[in-house]
C-alpha cells in the first residue's frame, strides 16, 4: 500500500483526535447520567421504571400506544392481568 501523503496522514489524524475526545465527552456524560439516575434512586424512584420511560418518551405517540397494546396482548395471552 502506497504512504499517504502529508496531508491524508494530518487528516487521518485529526479525525482520530476528534473521535477520541468525543469518546471522552461521551464518558463523561454517560458517569453524569449515572449520577443522576443514583440521585433519583436515593429519592426513592424506581431507575428500571424511569429508563422505561425515557425510553418510550423518545417514540411518538403512534408507537408508543402500539407498543402499549402489544404488551398488553401479551401480558393477557400470558395470564398476567386479572380479568376484569
Amino acid at each position: 500500500m502506497d504512504e499517504p501523503t502529508g496531508f491524508a496522514r494530518e487528516q487521518l489524524r485529526a479525525l482520530v483526535e476528534r473521535i477520541e475526545r468525543l469518546e471522552e465527552e461521551k464518558a463523561a456524560l454517560a458517569g453524569d447520567i449515572r449520577e443522576v439516575f443514583a440521585e433519583a434512586k436515593g429519592h426513592g424512584f424506581d431507575v428500571k421504571s424511569l429508563r422505561q420511560v425515557i425510553r418510550m418518551r423518545k417514540l411518538d405517540a403512534a408507537e408508543r400506544l402500539e407498543q402499549e397494546a402489544i404488551l398488553d396482548l401479551y401480558m393477557h395471552a400470558l395470564g398476567m392481568v386479572p380479568e376484569a
